[in-house]
């Protein structure tokens, strides 16, 4: 037998050694301590960037406070009227200008109106009206600065029209478009209805310019980056680069905004209806309790008190949120 014959019938020989051995292993025994599969370090769980941010977010302690009593006013105006079955348009001469008695805890109008009752009802049109307008608001101004910052030819015209919103008085301008459009859209939806429409839609018309110029901003700022860069050197649609790429970097300075603009959308409404131009005396809202209650405040303050200490809260407590998570989606103060 050649060299070359007896290799082949040695390589063979071991081979089927080898078979027989690995056949001999029961099924499911585990592989021994020396394998190179039991090695192999377990990757670790990717973190949720806003994990990360609630995070953040807790330990700002302002923040957390304002979020618990902000909570606390919304399931007061929402929770309430079921615990507190009184309707806040029930007219009561006999029960009119009470204290805090019994039947009524918060006291009664001049009208014997249960103040409880109106205000939790008022507090629901208020915040309904700072939420609504601040979508508008938000939604309008994030778009205006997407578009304004991503495409060259578009930056020149929206800044010179968001310049001249700026430049309007915002009061006079809301107290002439209430003027002129709530009686005619009052007899098409109704007078609540019609003046609700009219005043969301005013206040988030005239509210978009500055987070049209904070989006504006992080967005020259983020077209110029390598991902974006990368992404426009492989031809990707300008709108797929807006949807996937700068929309979902922008969105910190948004919810920030968002938040702010609830505030100023409340504290716009109370004033409009503390000028006697917001909604009618049958659709309380806290600046309504303080406009009917301004001719009385001297006899009785708390009329007034009252209202005024639910819009300064809650102005407060969404704007210490806003503050919290500004400071919890700033990358350099989460990377600290």
């Amino acid at each position: 037998m050649t060299d070359a014959a007896a290799q082949t019938a040695r390589d063979r020989a071991e081979l089927i050694r080898e078979s027989a051995a690995n056949a001999a292993i029961p099924a499911g025994m585990a592989l021994p301590p020396d394998d190179p599969v039991t090695d192999v370090a377990p990757t670790p769980a990717s973190r949720s960037q806003w994990r990360d941010v609630w995070r953040q977010f807790r330990r700002h302690r302002g923040a957390m406070v304002a979020l618990v009593l902000f909570w606390g006013i919304v399931l007061f105006v929402t929770v309430g009227p079921y615990l507190w079955r009184i309707d806040p348009t029930y007219v009561d001469i006999r029960a009119r200008n009470q204290g805090f008695t019994a039947a009524h805890p918060l006291g009664t109008d001049q009208l014997g109106r249960d103040m409880l009752a109106r205000l939790m009802k008022g507090g629901q049109v208020s915040l309904a009206v700072g939420l609504t307008a601040m979508s508008i608001a938000v939604t309008l101004g994030s778009l205006i600065g997407i578009l304004s910052g991503f495409f060259r030819r578009l930056d020149a015209p929206l800044m010179r029209v968001t310049e001249l919103f700026l430049a309007l008085p915002l009061l006079p301008l809301l107290l002439l478009m209430v003027t002129l459009f709530r009686e005619p859209l009052g007899k098409v939806l109704g007078p609540g209805m019609g003046t609700f429409v009219l005043i969301v839609t005013a206040i988030g018309a005239t509210s978009w310019m500055q987070a049209a110029r904070i989006v504006r901003g992080d967005v020259l700022g983020l077209k110029e980056r390598e991902f974006i860069l990368a992404a426009r050197s492989i031809g990707t649609p300008n709108r797929r680069m807006v949807m996937r790429h700068i929309l979902p970097n922008v969105l910190s300075p948004i919810v920030v905004a968002a938040t702010l603009g609830i505030a100023t959308a409340i504290i716009t409404e109370s004033a409009l209806s503390f000028l006697g131009l917001g909604f009618p005396p049958d659709f309380p809202t806290w600046g309504r309790l303080l406009y009917d209650a301004i001719e009385q405040m001297q006899m009785y303050p708390w009329r007034v008190i009252l209202p005024g200490v639910l819009i300064s809260l809650t102005v407060l407590t969404v704007n210490y949120i806003g503050d919290g998570l500004r400071d919890a989606m700033d990358p350099r103060i989460r990377g600290r």
